[in-house]
């Protein structure tokens, strides 16, 4: 029997399609309602020490490239996401915890509390391309300090979001890796911007934000391959423009261990059980066992 099951370290889930930040994952019942669709895990929306309100509107604009979004990193903050996490885990959702912090202090205590809740892993979110959190992602120094800091404070599983505004993500993942980090998500969205042109004003309150959607696949698929082939020995989660199968199948032959949507949540939950089922016909159409036998397969085509 093909089997979805994975494992990122010491994270073990019953299905590789992981929700990514953002979506609905800031109440129990949001988290609830994404595992019981057919999620193997549920990242929260990312958060920080003290609620944040996000960027001033528009924070959100539809282009013909995919979705560009400025916002914010708008959240409760981490007392009373707690709450909400503590729930959902309570009720057995895997669900890993997206943290953020302007200091490495507040990076730690996060997580701290993220861990107290029982989440299976926490999400580093040092690569947000219109916050100052982003500007971490960027630097091999920084990278180290924040990831090592976390890592030497908690027992979970930590893992590193990765960004793609960079000259080499390699080095940046490496660095993350020699940190202590259990595993790399790659990517987060690309910088980008929208002009009015009956104005001549950009049209995000932020003037910036980030793009997804399918737009940013080619440059996920090609950050994936390149970590893969650097000799990282941590699993991957590979993110950006992920709206079906045959899209994930991409991400995993490149070399990544599992997977997150997030814009393709748009046309509907289904779509987790549409690429679940896919991947299944694919893996007995081909007479695969488990997922391990297509990561990193296309690199061994070179």
């Amino acid at each position: 029997m093909a089997s979805l099951e994975i494992v990122l370290g010491s994270i073990r889930l019953a299905n590789p399609v992981i929700i990514a930040s953002g979506i609905l994952g800031t109440t129990a019942e949001g988290i609830k309602l994404l595992y019981d669709m057919g999620a193997g895990a549920v990242v929260t929306k990312t958060t920080t020490l003290k609620s944040k309100p996000g960027n001033p509107n528009p924070t959100v604009v539809s282009t013909p490239s995919g979705l560009l979004n400025s916002m914010g990193l708008p959240n409760p903050g981490i007392e009373e996401m707690s709450r909400e996490v503590a729930a959902a885990c309570s009720e057995g959702v895997p669900v890993i915890g997206s943290v953020a912090g302007s200091s490495i202090n507040e990076f730690i205590e996060v997580a701290k509390r993220f861990e107290e809740t029982g989440v299976v892993g926490v999400e580093l979110n040092i690569s947000c391309p219109h916050e100052k959190v982003g500007l971490i992602g960027q630097d091999c120094r920084l990278t180290y300090q924040v990831v090592k800091s976390v890592k030497d404070s908690i027992k979970t599983p930590v893992i590193v979001k990765l960004t793609p505004n960079v000259t080499d993500i390699v080095e940046i993942a490496l660095e993350a890796e020699k940190a202590g980090a259990d595993a790399l998500t790659a990517i987060n969205t690309v910088k980008g911007m929208a002009i009015d042109v009956n104005t001549g004003y950009p049209i995000l309150g932020n003037r910036f934000g980030g793009l997804s959607g399918p737009a940013i696949k080619p440059i996920a698929v090609r950050c994936v391959y390149e970590i893969y082939e650097s000799g990282v020995k941590i699993p991957i989660i590979g993110v950006g423009g992920i709206s079906n199968w045959r899209d994930a199948l991409e991400f995993f032959m490149a070399g990544a261990s599992a997977i997150q949507i997030g814009t393709a949540l748009m046309k509907g939950y289904q779509v987790i059980e549409k690429i679940k089922r896919g991947l299944i016909r694919y893996m007995k159409k081909n007479k695969l066992e488990n997922l391990n036998q297509i990561i990193g397969l296309s690199h061994k085509r070179c």
